[in-house]
């Protein structure tokens, strides 16, 4: 569950920054600006992600390992 967790959290991680150099530097990297859902709402969304992935390594780092 921990390795669960890590992976699930350098994910958010990648995307979240990925996001958030695509909104500075307009590289066109990540998945944040690809979805309709979000127009308007892509630097939120990939601060949101890197707080997501903050997290969830807490909780992995949290949770006992085998």
């Amino acid at each position: 569950m921990k390795q669960v967790l890590e992976l699930l959290g350098f994910i958010a991680l990648v995307q979240g920054v990925l996001g958030l150099v695509h909104e500075f530097a307009h590289w066109h990297v990540g998945l944040v600006q690809r979805l309709g859902l979000l127009d308007g709402y892509e630097v939120y969304a990939s601060v949101v992600l890197v707080v997501l992935a903050f997290a969830l390594f807490a909780a992995a780092e949290s949770r006992k390992s085998r």
